[in-house]
């Protein structure tokens, strides 16, 4: 697998850094409250479940599976919920917790569904973002870092469904998704 690693981004330690700087920061804003936290699946498991544990207040975790991708490297634009909440929202407060934001439909859509569930509040939390292929506006509240216009692997990211497992972000030799 690490053969097939073109550059490492971010290593272990600056990722738990940002997430505990992440964890951090929602304690404070959401001081006496309770937050529920909704990890898009897959890619934000790993990222939610070290969040979490960052964040020192009454937490309950959901969890929402789309996707516009399937085996792709591109995004479709064309989004389908896989598996939806177990629990209702209504008068909440929410942290969408995601992996990576590219185009910025998918997470769009999925704010836009959320909101009609009457939420108390709606944020959005991401690791990593690529600002540039935005394609619709996005207001994310809390975020790890901006990355280049790579394809990405690791730490719950994946190509394929391979490489979620590495400890730390990198970019997939081209060679492997052009083939």
């Amino acid at each position: 697998m690490r053969e097939d690693v073109a550059q490492i981004l971010f290593s272990e330690e600056q990722i738990q850094e940002k997430v505990n700087e992440i964890g951090k920061q929602i304690t404070e804003e959401y001081k006496d409250k309770e937050v529920v936290l909704i990890g898009v699946l897959k890619g934000a498991n790993v990222f939610m479940g070290d969040l979490m544990r960052q964040i020192d207040l009454p937490v309950t975790i959901d969890f929402m599976a789309v996707s516009s991708y399937g085996l792709s490297t591109e995004s479709s634009g064309v989004v389908k919920i896989l598996k939806d909440l177990d629990q209702s929202i209504e008068d909440k407060h929410i942290i969408i917790i995601e992996d990576i934001i590219d185009t910025g439909l998918t997470l769009h859509y999925l704010c836009d569904n959320l909101i009609s569930r009457k939420p108390k509040s709606l944020k959005i939390c991401t690791l990593l973002d690529k600002p540039e292929r935005r394609k619709v506006e996005l207001k994310v509240d809390y975020k790890g870092f901006d990355i280049p216009d790579e394809f990405i692997i690791g730490y719950g990211i994946d190509y394929a469904e391979k490489y979620r497992n590495l400890p730390f972000i990198a970019a997939l030799k081209r060679e492997v998704y052009e083939k």
